[in-house]
């Protein structure tokens, strides 16, 4: 689990488990005020059937957030997918 820290959040990385595979999180807690924990599934049409690499794609994505909104909504940069692949070439139509 990687973790870090903005302004008003603490941001950590996980794997939750759904049946026999896992997902890829990113949980979202306040700092310093009321609230409760709200987790994000990244790479939401991916499931992976091992722990460790659900674990390492939710830390590469956590590693991608440019920032946060007010509400703690994680912000990724324009056209990020969570996938290692090289983006595909769009053909002229």
């Amino acid at each position: 689990m990687t973790e870090r820290l903005f302004d008003d959040f603490v941001v950590r990385s996980t794997a939750v488990a759904e049946g026999s595979r896992f997902t890829a999180c990113i949980v979202v807690t306040p700092l310093g005020r009321h609230g409760y924990p709200v987790y994000y599934a990244v790479c939401e049409n991916r499931s992976f059937r091992q722990e460790e690499q659900a674990e390492l794609a939710a830390a590469r994505a956590l590693a991608a957030v440019l920032s946060l909104e007010g509400d703690g909504t994680p912000v990724f940069p324009e056209g990020y997918t969570g996938f290692d692949d090289a983006p595909t070439e769009q053909p002229d139509a």
